[in-house]
């Protein structure tokens, strides 16, 4: 990057220029469900543009540049569990300093690293540096906000649950601890690790020993995932599917509830959808007529990752009624 263009970017950041606050942080305007909204790039500023070469896990990434420099980038300000080493649950607030909390973090890492894959691998993204950091950390890796499609990916991590705030000096720190502080106290992603029964080993219908689950107060459980479609699953997309459960001992009004997965895909329940007492809800990724007993997603391909993803299901007011990572 020229000295001059640096300059302007550095300068927009430590003026607080980087758009998308939170709608829930903003004091205005009606309450929007959680996750809240994504940060997002300032038209004016102009970052590094690189391609990401490879995703090392959740928080680190390698990218290219036009003149076929390659460099490694650690995300500024954030921090996911490790997949390539252990983990040390005291450094993730909540989260029980047991061998269980510990494999609970292993598998968050797993999927925020599954995350990180699906947003940025091959995709040309944006650097942006901030004067309050080091260029460089100690192993001599870029340390930079990076921008996907204009958002910044940073943040993302740490508004789905992926990750915590990182103990370093950036410009972004307090909008970052906010947002932590938002999913952890909704059990987002690696937080639902601070669950009393987070390391609890039960197996689902997937045959996934690894499986969690954390249930709210409603009474809708997932009674079979089936995320790998016979075949290529874009091209087969109605046989990628959820069945939800009613467990409960009345009828189950979700109209209008959602249905996320850790890329923040989302699909709604149509208005007058009713699980009665005992019955199963298929919701699958593809396109059809809704009846009763099956609804479909309308998805142009795949949504649910093989590798390991989570179902999180908010009601109308965007309170988390059932979670599912696998």
């Amino acid at each position: 990057m020229r000295a001059h263009t640096l300059a302007v970017v550095l300068l927009i950041l430590s003026a607080g220029c980087l758009s998308g606050m939170p709608a829930s942080e903003g004091g205005a305007g009606p309450a929007t469900p959680v996750p809240t909204g994504a940060q997002t790039l300032d038209s004016s500023v102009d970052g590094d543009r690189v391609t990401v070469v490879d995703v090392v896990d959740g928080d680190t990434v390698k990218v290219a540049y036009e003149n076929g420099t390659r460099e490694t980038v650690r995300l500024l300000g954030v921090d996911t569990p490790e997949v390539h080493g252990s983990n040390s649950p005291e450094e993730f607030e909540g989260i029980p300093e047991t061998d269980a909390g510990a494999s609970c973090l292993r598998r968050a890492g797993e999927r925020a690293s599954a995350y990180a894959t699906d947003r940025l691998a091959g995709e040309t993204v944006t650097l942006v540096f901030d004067e309050q950091s080091d260029r460089r950390g100690y192993y001599g890796r870029l340390l930079a906000y990076v921008f996907v499609n204009g958002e910044s990916f940073n943040h993302a991590l740490l508004r789905e649950g992926h990750a915590r705030v990182y103990e370093s000096t950036f410009t972004e720190r307090e909008r970052y601890e906010r947002t932590e502080a938002m999913a952890r106290d909704d059990r987002r992603g690696l937080w639902s690790c601070a669950d009393p029964d987070a390391g609890s080993v039960a197996a689902d219908s997937t045959g996934d020993a690894s499986a969690t689950r954390t249930d709210g107060g409603a009474p809708l459980t997932i009674a079979e995932l089936h995320p790998d479609a016979e075949g290529n699953d874009n091209e087969n997309p109605n046989d990628e599917y959820v069945v939800f459960r009613n467990s409960g001992d009345e009828p189950l009004d979700v109209s209008g509830w959602t249905v996320t997965d850790a890329a923040d895909h989302t699909y709604t329940f149509p208005d007058g959808t009713v699980v009665e007492p005992g019955a199963e809800l298929t919701l699958r990724t593809g396109s059809g007529t809704d009846t009763d007993a099956t609804v479909y997603w309308g998805a142009g391909g795949a949504v649910w990752n093989n590798g390991g993803d989570v179902v999180l299901v908010r009601d109308t007011a965007g309170s988390t009624v059932l979670r599912r990572s696998y």
